[in-house]
Formats: C-alpha cells, structure tokens, sequence
C-alpha cells in the first residue's frame, strides 16, 4: 500500500512537473527554433530514437547489492537529449518513463517516475544552457566548455533524481514500494553507476553527427556489458550472504534459545555505527561481524555448549577459546576485513578481565567494543531457560553499571541514544526443544551472570 501522504507527494511532483514542462516549452518556443537550431541532423528522429534507448535501458535495470537495489542506466538517455535537443525534449525522454515495460509496476510508481525523470531531464537541460551552451550536436571545437556543461548537467539530473526519491521513500518507508534503506548503504556504487550512464550520454551525442541514430544502438553494447558484470557483483553478494547466513544456522542449532540472536546482535552494532557515523563500509563490516560473533561454538563441544550444570575449569577454558575459533573459521574470507577483529575480541573487557587476550580499554578494537554492548543487550533481553527475559529498561541499567569496567562507556551511551530513537524490537518466547536434555542454564554474554559462570 501506498501512504496517503507518499500519494500527496507523489501528485505534487506529478503537478510540477506538468506545469514546468509546459511554461519551459512556452518560453522556448522550440518550434519557431527548429530551423536554426537543428539543421545538421532531425531532431525527431533524435527525440523517438533517445525515447526508445530510454525504454531499453529501464527494462534491464542492473542489480547493484545482494539485497536487490535496483538502478536503471537510462539516465544516458536522458543526458544525451539534454545535449541533443534541450530541457523541454529532455523531459519527454524520461516521461517516456510511464510506458516502462517492468512487470509489477503500480500506477503510482509508473506516475512517480514518469514526472521523476521528467524533472531530471528539465533540470538537466536547463543547468546545460545555463552554462552558455546550446543544444545541439557538440563543436569538438569548444568541447572543454562542453565538458564542463555536461558535467553540471549530470549533477543537476542526479541531485533531482535522489531527492526525489528520497523524498517518497520518507513518507512511505511501511511499504516497501521503494527501499532506500537498500540504496543508502549501496550510495557509492549508484553514484559511480550514475556517472559511468551520464558519460555514455555525452558519447552518444558526439557521435550522432557521424553515425545518426545508430549511436544510440552502439552504446547498448557497453551498457549491457556493464549490467552483466554489476549483475555477476550482486550474484557474488548473494553468495556471501547466504555463506554468512548458514554459518549463523550452524551456531544457533547447538542452541534452541539463541536462534536469531546473531541477527539482533549484528542489528544493534549497525545501530550503533550509525549513532557515531561509521562510514558506510565500516557500517557494512560491523554488521557481518554481529553475525557471525559467535561463530567460534562451532569448535566448542556441543555437550559443552549445552551442560545443565555449572561448568569445569577445562570446559570453561573450552568455552573461552571460542573467539580465536571463530577467527580461524572465517579469516580467510577476505571481504570481512575489519570484521574479524570484532569476532576475535567481543569478550574482551574494559578493566582487562576479558578474554581471550586480556586486552583493557582503548587495547580493545572498536568494532569488539560495539558488539561487546549488543551482544550483552540482547542477551539480557532474551528469554532462556534459566529466566525470563529482562526488560529494556533493566538492561539498559545493567549497561550503564557496566560502563567503563565491562563495556566502552562512549559505545554505551551511542546504543541508549539509538534506542530511544529507534527503538528495539523484543525477541518472542523460545519454544521450548523437545529434548529438555539441550537445554542451557547460564549466559556469559550477560553482564548479570558470574564471570565463571558461562553458557552460549
């Protein structure tokens, strides 16, 4: 469903853009300019040949994460009308939009993208003549003055296209119909995607005076290159998620009460990164090391994991080498990076109590720090079969007592500040397994428990 408010937006936008469209065209009269404007080449032809590439390319939108964003290349097409023909011709080029032969599209959003790329090409063609240059087939004689219209041209379009976009997605983010959630951690490859299309644009123009319209076919080749291998990225994403994913699955079947607790955990640092600005790679890292935290119980005897009772020195010295365990199972996937100090040193403390290595204060890498607090957090707020499920307020009591001996009292306060902000979202009741047998009795992840007492 789409808001009420996302449909006002989306009505204002589709209002706007008629009406700018219309008062451009009025003012350019481009009519009366045809005959001195467009001599060298049919800017008909030129209009219905860029509407058709608009088409193409917008039917094979490329892939650019594992989670599906999707971005369309038909930005070339629009630019290259920009140079071509102008604002007002610009604009039919990316209203062309509204016929988008994507399967699934709502009337909303085929209105949306319509006035969308409408307004980008306005304002694409209008930043181009407002650098002193007019439409038409490019005189490699000023082409520098060229260049740097082109340019400004290309920013105005990309600014109006991801402010738009973000501004639907703000007011309809229950429903899905755009996921800018997707497309913020992915902003830098839709930004380089952005440039590589307007570049293309700017080719297909320079060739239109040798090869007509047949400029416009060549460039498909490359930019259906270009798709193929951002769709053979987006395939290798999927795989490092799904290897990511069934590490998870594998730890949580030695524990029925932990089941999705690796998510939580990776969803609290993520809320963290962002509450003291990680940078978006960092941001990606420390997720993927919230994952796979405890993917070290993987080498823990499961009789360990699972024991009813308290534990022996060796079984707790089994339990303690779990990090290095973990470090050893995925150091060798490469795109973890950072993420690895994360799983190595989550059991580190402040006060150097923790283990494995002992490490005290700022010793301990930031990405264990955050999950350190996440890890705890959900731990408390998580019903086992020892105790019901803590509330937040207590758990957050806890963390704060905990500050500065246990956890990174900075990292701390980051976490309080996004969950009132965000807020937090509480596990449902573990049901219990059928074998009573498996069932644990303490939490080492919970700043509540004794320090020798411990449990997944």
């Amino acid at each position: 469903m789409v808001s009420r408010a996302a449909r006002l937006y989306i009505g204002l936008v589709v209002a706007v853009a008629a009406v700018l469209v219309a008062a451009v065209a009025e003012r350019e009269m481009l009519l009366e300019h045809h005959g001195t404007r467009f001599n060298d080449f049919n800017p008909a032809l030129a209009l219905v040949t860029l509407q058709v590439l608009f088409l193409v390319c917008d039917s094979g939108r490329t892939p650019v994460t594992s989670r599906q964003t999707t971005w369309s290349p038909s930005s070339s097409a629009t630019l290259a009308a920009a140079v071509l023909l102008g604002p007002v011709p610009a604009a039919l080029v990316g209203a062309t939009a509204l016929l988008s032969i994507q399967r699934h599209l709502r009337l909303a959003e085929r209105l949306f993208n319509g006035a969308m790329y409408a307004l980008c090409g306005l304002a694409a063609g209008g930043a181009y003549l407002a650098c002193k240059v007019q439409p038409g087939l490019p005189d490699p004689k000023h082409f520098g003055h060229i260049l740097l219209a082109f340019a400004a041209a290309a920013v105005a379009h990309v600014i109006v296209n991801h402010g738009l976009i973000w501004g639907v997605y703000r007011l309809n983010r229950a429903s899905g119909m755009l996921r800018f959630g997707d497309m913020e951690s992915s902003l830098g490859l839709l930004l380089a995607s952005d440039l590589g299309y307007a570049c293309l644009g700017l080719v297909i123009a320079s060739l239109w005076r040798e090869m007509s319209w047949f400029a416009a076919a060549l460039v498909l080749v490359p930019l259906f290159v270009a798709r193929w291998a951002m769709g053979q990225f987006a395939a290798q994403q999927r795989a490092y998620a799904a290897t990511m994913n069934a590490l998870c699955q594998a730890v949580e079947t030695k524990d029925y009460y932990t089941r999705g607790h690796g998510d939580r955990v990776s969803r609290g640092a993520v809320m963290i990164a962002r509450q003291i600005r990680m940078s978006t790679d960092r941001t990606d890292a420390i997720m993927l090391a919230g994952m796979l935290h405890d993917v070290g119980k993987l080498g823990v005897p499961t009789q360990v994991l699972q024991k009813t009772g308290p534990l022996t020195e060796d079984e707790f010295a089994a339990i303690q080498l779990h990090p290095m365990r973990g470090l050893e199972i995925v150091r060798e996937i490469g795109f973890l990076f950072e993420a690895l100090n994360g799983i190595m040193h989550h059991h580190e403390r402040m006060d150097g109590r923790g283990y494995p290595m002992g490490l005290a204060g700022h010793e301990i890498p930031e990405f264990a720090r955050v999950i350190a607090v996440a890890d705890a957090f959900d731990s408390m707020t998580t019903t086992r079969s020892y105790r019901e499920a803590k509330s937040i307020g207590f758990a957050v009591d806890e963390l704060r007592k905990g500050a500065g001996t246990q956890f990174d009292p900075v990292i701390v306060e980051a976490f309080i500040t996004a969950i009132d902000r965000e807020g937090w979202q509480l596990p449902g009741p573990a049901v219990m397994p059928p074998d009573p047998a498996t069932v644990t009795v303490k939490d080492h992840d919970d700043p509540t428990a004794p320090l020798h007492v411990i449990d997944p």
